[in-house]
């Protein structure tokens, strides 16, 4: 299977540095200019299959890059869910209790209301075995998910154990990696 990645357009929340997960929100006016300038200079990769999150951001980065492209919709793969922190920002949860428990052992605490870092990955790893069980007989298959920066990050870090820490994977929006799943497992930057 080849796989594409591509992070959403920016958003209100990211530039304020909100924790947003599953908050519903669509790209801010920058962010749509950001991804239209991009397209004129990047050549973004077709595929067989084109995957959002359900989320507005993932949807309307897909119709700026793909326009009317159907796709499919992947729950599996939302940003991680965190709960009564969400559109928050480090500045407002720091001197709290629950923020700060939650930092201490982010790997297995969840965020009130929220998710662990372990039940994150977890669904994670779900959506990819879902992928990986329909193309399995079909190794020249192609899918292209719009999804989130955790996302990415994540699923770049099960297949390359150790090269990079989860912030390193981290595109920048709009942009991604194509990962060859196959015998071997490759990576190039979009």
């Amino acid at each position: 299977m080849k796989l594409y990645l591509l992070r959403h357009g920016k958003t209100e929340a990211n530039k304020q540095r909100l924790y947003c997960g599953q908050t519903d929100i669509g790209l801010c006016r920058e962010g749509r200019e950001e991804l239209l300038k991009q397209k004129e200079t990047i050549v973004y990769p077709k595929a067989d299959i084109y995957i959002v999150t359900g989320l507005k951001r993932t949807r309307e980065t897909l119709e700026i890059l793909y326009k009317d492209q159907p796709c499919v919709c992947m729950t599996e793969w939302n940003e991680m869910n965190f709960g009564s922190f969400e559109m928050k920002s480090y500045e407002e949860l720091r001197d709290r209790a629950a923020y700060q428990n939650w930092i201490q052992n982010i790997e297995k605490n969840p965020c009130p209301m929220g998710e662990s870092q372990r039940q994150f990955k977890d669904r994670i790893q779900t959506g990819l075995k879902q992928l990986e069980e329909l193309f399995r007989e079909e190794n020249d298959r192609s899918v292209l998910a719009i999804t989130h920066g955790g996302v990415i990050s994540e699923i770049m870090e099960k297949f390359f154990p150790n090269q990079k820490n989860f912030y390193e994977w981290q595109p920048s929006f709009g942009r991604g990696y194509f990962v060859d799943i196959n015998d071997t497992v490759n990576y190039t930057i979009i």
